[in-house]
């Protein structure tokens, strides 16, 4: 049977984007472990060799606070999408958003998982909790999506410079010490995570503006930018082009930190708030731009369908590339964490990744989906 159009366009747009995205995730939490080295840029540790500054220099334009975006606008995307298939099936607008807001809570407990039991960086708690937050607005007009957005990011434009201004200041340091140390013991850790838990999707949404690339991403579905990317091209490429400039320009100040420029703490704070709020516009450049590669790629190559088949999979292999990085850097573990620069630890986040393809590739060579999306899909569809 032929599959429509649509449905291909949509499966190459959105399913390489999520593809690439798990690779900018892993190499953005890799530097979380490295309790060895100096701190440098935030969560950047101090650079030991060239390759190491390439390495940093790489993430704080390409990667971190831009990912988190890409992945935020995905999601959003995701929220209408699954909305406005609930209704073609017939069901009432109150019963998809609450399909939706069932979805999110079991986000939250797969993220409780992923931090408490496995010791991993999550963000799924707080896109659980963000589904809440905005699932009122998928039976809205477009108008008020418009202005929750505007008004959303505006308190985040005001509030994020200053409390990261603060934050550094009252730090002060430039980067944050290691949140794990060469004594850590995995019962102990999952002790305190046990305890601490409930407060890390609060501060995520606090201290990083993920609202509004939430809400970006519903935008541009409530346009079909993904799922039509043939019709949306100068569109993409426009959102393509602004969206990567406002956050190259927004990274540059904090890169120059610590060599070439010497601040005060909170003015390096809020040139951090500056660099997180830009994120957003890269979040959304990366996104436009897998629409574009997904209006022109006419027949997926190899390498188009292995990223396919990990995107299909994203939540899946979220989990198993966090669960990779805690046993191969973690001093609960294997500890590589402790005796590796952040230049060999991309190498091993690139690792994780690739290996993360090939499981992937061979669940879609015997046409099984993943383990976490199946169960994800049988929770949420067993309430009647």
């Amino acid at each position: 049977m032929s599959i429509p159009s649509d449905t291909k366009k949509r499966a190459v747009s959105l399913d390489l984007a999520r593809g690439a995205m798990l690779l900018l995730i892993v190499l953005a939490h890799a530097p979380l472990y490295l309790y060895a080295s100096e701190p440098g840029i935030l969560q950047r540790v101090e650079s030991e060799n060239l390759f190491d500054q390439v390495v940093n220099l790489f993430g704080m334009f390409f990667i971190d606070n831009r990912a988190r975006g890409m992945f935020a606008v995905l999601l959003g995307y995701g929220f209408v999408l699954s909305f406005q298939s609930q209704t073609a099936k017939g069901k009432k607008e109150k019963e998809a958003v609450k399909i939706i807001q069932r979805r999110s809570w079991y986000l939250i407990v797969f993220g409780i998982v992923l931090a408490v039991v496995i010791g991993g960086q999550d963000i799924l708690m707080a896109y659980g909790l963000a589904g809440l937050l905005v699932s009122g607005l998928l039976t809205r007009e477009i108008k008020t999506l418009k202005w929750a957005f505007a008004f959303i990011t505006l308190f985040y434009c005001l509030v994020v410079p200053v409390l990261w201004g603060f934050n550094l200041q009252e730090m002060g340091s430039y980067g944050f010490a290691p949140e794990v140390s060469a004594g850590d013991a995995y019962l102990q850790t999952m002790l305190l995570t046990l305890i601490s838990f409930p407060l890390i999707p609060l501060l995520i949404h606090v201290m990083f503006p993920i609202l509004p690339s939430v809400l970006l991403g519903m935008w541009i579905a409530r346009h079909q930018l993904l799922t039509k990317p043939e019709n949306h091209l100068q569109t993409l490429y426009l959102l393509t082009f602004i969206g990567l400039a406002v956050s190259l320009l927004g990274a540059l100040p904090l890169s120059l930190i610590g060599t070439m420029w010497h601040p005060g703490f909170f003015t390096a704070g809020v040139v951090s708030g500056i660099h997180m709020l830009t994120g957003i516009a890269g979040g959304l450049a990366y996104t436009a731009l897998f629409g574009i590669i997904g209006a022109k790629l006419k027949q997926p190559g190899r390498m188009s369908h292995w990223l396919i088949a990990l995107g299909k999979r994203s939540l899946t292999f979220y989990v198993w590339n966090e669960a990779m990085l805690v046993l191969l850097l973690s001093p609960v573990a294997l500890d590589l964490g402790g005796q590796v620069s952040n230049g060999i630890a991309a190498l091993i986040a690139i690792g994780v990744w690739v290996v993360s393809v090939a499981l992937a590739n061979g669940l879609e060579k015997t046409k099984r989906n993943g383990p976490l999306e199946i169960l994800l899909r049988r929770l949420v569809y067993s309430h009647k």
